[in-house]
């Protein structure tokens, strides 16, 4: 496994150099995204716009959900949706709400109770009114901005401000044109896009620290090198690094978009663009601004005088 690598050791690519097409790529991409969210908006699912929630367990073993579906596709009730919950033979059925009323609701739950058919147990029956839904869409607003606050918080304390705010920069950068991609595609946008919105932070921020770390590294052993070759040099030392974990990260996300199903088809392509644009953000937006923010340049610890002096 040692010799395991995409790229050699010793490359030296240069990405400071094009740090300007860098930064007018994603200025066009975050207002591209933010455009397209304001003309096409999102396509919530029932999360957030509301419906009936109907939870049932299979008699006579585990759920064809496949065939359930088939069954419940053309009911002209509108969106439903329906996912394993919990054992093989659980599962949680979701139908957008409907128009006219408790009446219009019990009519769909009775079309739907039809469809199905018997050797069916009905655990839970629930309607989630506008309000409910409305207030996780705030709250998931509420937990996307206290991850990226807390991200800023603790890359500050590990760093310095000026990466703290270079990596937040980036992060927005990833978080909006992932919201633009589904306002793009007309995907819909959940609960589990929330979640995986904020597991791309995570993974982004990742990404950007490791670079980061190597640039605080080097900042303490070459003194004298120009910032933007040391910039430049951090970036090739950790690249190879950073497009492995992206690589196999990508490999597994592919095998859950491909072969997941369409409960996780959302979740799983927000990710694949995630871990795409994460990587790009890392390597091409968010170390170049280190550039503009004026680091400090001044040792706190690790190399010691000899190490810095045989370095430079």
């Amino acid at each position: 496994m040692r010799g395991l690598r995409l790229l050699p050791g010793n490359i030296e690519f240069s990405f400071i150099p094009y740090r300007k097409i860098f930064f007018v790529i994603s200025v066009l991409l975050v207002f591209s995204a933010i455009g397209l969210y304001i003309k096409n908006g999102l396509n919530y699912g029932i999360d957030f716009k509301g419906g009936i929630l109907i939870e049932i367990k299979t008699i006579d073993g585990p759920a064809n959900i496949k065939a359930m579906r088939s069954n419940l596709s053309n009911l002209g009730v509108g969106e439903i949706g329906l996912q394993e919950f919990g054992a093989p033979d659980e599962v949680l059925i979701r139908i957008q709400a409907q128009e006219g009323g408790e009446k219009a609701q019990q009519l769909a739950i009775g079309e739907v109770k039809k469809a199905l058919g018997g050797d069916i147990e009905y655990r839970r029956t629930e309607f989630v009114g506008p309000k409910i839904s409305d207030e996780l869409f705030w709250n998931g607003v509420y937990a996307v901005s206290a991850a990226i606050l807390a991200i800023l918080v603790y890359i500050w304390f590990r760093f310095e401000w000026q990466f703290g705010i270079g990596a937040i920069l980036a992060l927005v950068h990833d978080v909006i044109s992932t919201i633009g991609v589904f306002a793009l595609f007309r995907l819909e946008f959940n609960l589990s896009t929330v979640a995986a919105i904020l597991t791309i932070a995570g993974y982004s921020i990742n990404d950007t620290v490791v670079v980061f770390d190597r640039v605080r590294e080097n900042l303490r052993r070459y003194k004298s090198l120009p910032l933007s070759d040391l910039l430049n040099k951090s970036i090739n030392e950790t690249l190879a690094r950073t497009i492995m974990t992206s690589v196999t990260t990508l490999l597994a996300l592919t095998s859950l978009y491909v072969l997941g199903g369409e409960v996780i088809s959302g979740f799983s392509f927000a990710m694949i663009w995630g871990v795409l644009v994460g990587t790009y953000s890392s390597i091409c937006l968010a170390v170049p601004l280190l550039l503009y923010l004026k680091i400090e340049r001044h040792s706190t610890s690790g190399a010691s005088k000899s190490e810095e002096a045989a370095a430079e």
